[in-house]
Order: structure tokens, then C-alpha cells, then sequence
């Protein structure tokens, strides 16, 4: 029987804590991420959003893992912004196919005042289809997340990526501390924070749980914690990184609902490279948010179709937000 005692929510994790987490006897783990989980969200309730890329390539940025990057030949050119018109008929069809949140993704390392304008008109214009809005856009600053917030803007992402140690393993064009300084400015302007990391660029467990750490420690446990399974694309200097055991995987996903209980924890990037197990697994481990389309920016995503035929097999329903 589940404790109906709820557990206090915490920001005080030591990194000891969480890497105990992750040595943890593989059920009993699950068993007590599942356990949260129960007790902060209904059960079998998946939470569905869609991501659009409005501008994809040329960003200066060298983030080791992005195909979007400047610095590196993946075949991935650098487009001008879509038009509204495009970003309407996308958030028609996501609604339709019971999308609650539509996302809207640019390679920038920081949008100009032009580029939040045009951003600004897609925001409104989603919203007025009666669904939430995300949008990631690179750093901002005050002055940036306050415009955002007056547009109506839902949530914003921006993903750690991994622990403060490794982080110039992986980024040089800009510090951790970036990251961390754009988080306070969105939360200061009052707009939800959707913010995770990517699992398997070569980290260690304790840069994965110094990511976890980092992540519950903030003020705020982010609204939504996206996490990524690494998708290697060639003439990335990730390309050939060893892949990540999907036991591994499952963990991270487990450690981050016992520490982030009220958290969406969205099963991100990679879903393509993991079977209908693996998937499974990880909703039992807590994860209760996924991405659907054919693509999450630049790299390949289950069809929807697919989608839906594992959600009947584990007799899970997407659903808009269902907090117990």
C-alpha cells in the first residue's frame, strides 16, 4: 500500500543524496519514483506538447551535440524565420491531435529585438487558439523575459544541459552561468520554467547527478524537466560518443521525479532510439510529458500514430494537466 503521506518539497539535495539515488537496488527505486509520482499526479496520464522549429541553423553557438551549430558541417543550412501564417496552421493541427502546449524553438544564442517582436506575434497568435506556449530563444535578459511575459508566454525553455563541471567540455561560446542568470530573469518576469538536460554526451554519474542537483536545487523546481537521451548526429564532435545503457537512463529519469515530485518530467529527445520497454519503464519511473511529431527541431521523433498504439498497450491517455 502507497503512503498517502506526501514528502516535503526540498532544494537542499547534496550530490551524496541523488548519486544514491542512482545506485539504488534498480526496483526499489522505481518503486519509490513511482511512488511520488502517485502521490503528486493521477496515474496513467500523459501530458502532450509539440515542437516547431521557426528558425533552424546558423546558430553561433558551438554546443557539441547541436546540428544547428555554425561551427560544425551536419548538412543543416541556416534558414530565415518562418511566418506566422505557418506557425498557425502547425498549433491548428498539434490541437487536433490533442496537443495542449505548442513550442516554438530558434537557433539564436540571444534574439534581437526584431526577432522577439516577430516571436511576440506567434505567441499571441497561438494563444489564441486556446493552447499554452513555450518558446526557446538562447539567452535573454531582463529587459527580454519581461516582453515575454507581457505577450502571455506560458513557459520558457532552457535546458542546463549537463552538471557545472562538465558543462565547458560541451560549450565554450558561453558559461554556465549564462544559463543560470537567463532561469532567474524568466522566473523574476513570472513565466513557467521548462529546464533539463541531455544524458549521454560522455558525462560521468556524478556530472549526471550534479545535473540533477542543479536542477533541484533552483528556488523553483522547474514547472517541466525535459530529459534527453543524446541523439548523435553525424559532423558533431559527439558523434561517436559510447552510448548510454538504458537501465542508466531509466534511473535519471527515477532520481529526477523523487527530487522534483511536482514536476512534469518530459521524455524528450532520443524516444526514437528506445523501444516500447524502455519507454515504458521510464513512465513507471515518473516521466508524465512527451514531445510528439516527426521531428524536435532538426532530429527524428516517433510519428504520432506510434505514439498513441503504446499509449493503448500501457493503457496510459493523454491528458492537459492532471495534478492529484
Amino acid at each position: 500500500m502507497i503512503n498517502a503521506e506526501t514528502p516535503a518539497i526540498r532544494h537542499n539535495w547534496s550530490k551524496e543524496e541523488i548519486l544514491g539515488l542512482l545506485v539504488k537496488p534498480f526496483n526499489d527505486l522505481m518503486f519509490e519514483a513511482q511512488t511520488v509520482h502517485r502521490q503528486n499526479f493521477k496515474t496513467n496520464k500523459i501530458q502532450l506538447s509539440t515542437l516547431m522549429n521557426i528558425k533552424t541553423g546558423a546558430c553561433p553557438e558551438d554546443c557539441a551535440y547541436c546540428p544547428q551549430s555554425a561551427h560544425y558541417d551536419t548538412g543543416v543550412k541556416g534558414e530565415k524565420m518562418t511566418s506566422i501564417a505557418d506557425v498557425i496552421d502547425h498549433a491548428k493541427k498539434a490541437k487536433d491531435q490533442g496537443a495542449n502546449r505548442f513550442c516554438m524553438g530558434a537557433a539564436w544564442r540571444q534574439p534581437t529585438d526584431k526577432n522577439l517582436k516577430h516571436v511576440i506575434d506567434m505567441i499571441i497568435a497561438v494563444k489564441n487558439l486556446g493552447m499554452e506556449t513555450c518558446v526557446t530563444l538562447g539567452m535573454l535578459n531582463q529587459e527580454q523575459s519581461k516582453r515575454l511575459a507581457d505577450a502571455g508566454l506560458d513557459y520558457y525553455n532552457h535546458n542546463l544541459d549537463t552538471s557545472p563541471e562538465y558543462y565547458e567540455k560541451i560549450i565554450s561560446t558561453r558559461v554556465y552561468e549564462d544559463r543560470l542568470n537567463t532561469l532567474t530573469y524568466v522566473r523574476d518576469a513570472g513565466i513557467n520554467v521548462c529546464s533539463g538536460g541531455i544524458i549521454g554526451m560522455g558525462e560521468n554519474e556524478s556530472d549526471r547527478a550534479g545535473l540533477i542537483q542543479t536542477l533541484a536545487n533552483l528556488p523553483i523546481h522547474p514547472e517541466s524537466v525535459p530529459i534527453n537521451m543524446l541523439v548523435k548526429v553525424e559532423g558533431t564532435p559527439l558523434d561517436q560518443v559510447s552510448d548510454i545503457d538504458s537501465f542508466d537512463f531509466i534511473r535519471i529519469i527515477a532520481a529526477s521525479r523523487i527530487v522534483m515530485p511536482k514536476s512534469y518530467i518530459r521524455l524528450s529527445a532520443g524516444r526514437n532510439d528506445m523501444n516500447d520497454e524502455m519507454q515504458a519503464l521510464c513512465f513507471m519511473a515518473g516521466a508524465n510529458s512527451i514531445f510528439y511529431g516527426e521531428k524536435l527541431l532538426t532530429t527524428s521523433n516517433p510519428q504520432f500514430k506510434k505514439d498513441q498504439s503504446l499509449m493503448q498497450k500501457l493503457g496510459i491517455q493523454f491528458s492537459q494537466h492532471e495534478i492529484a
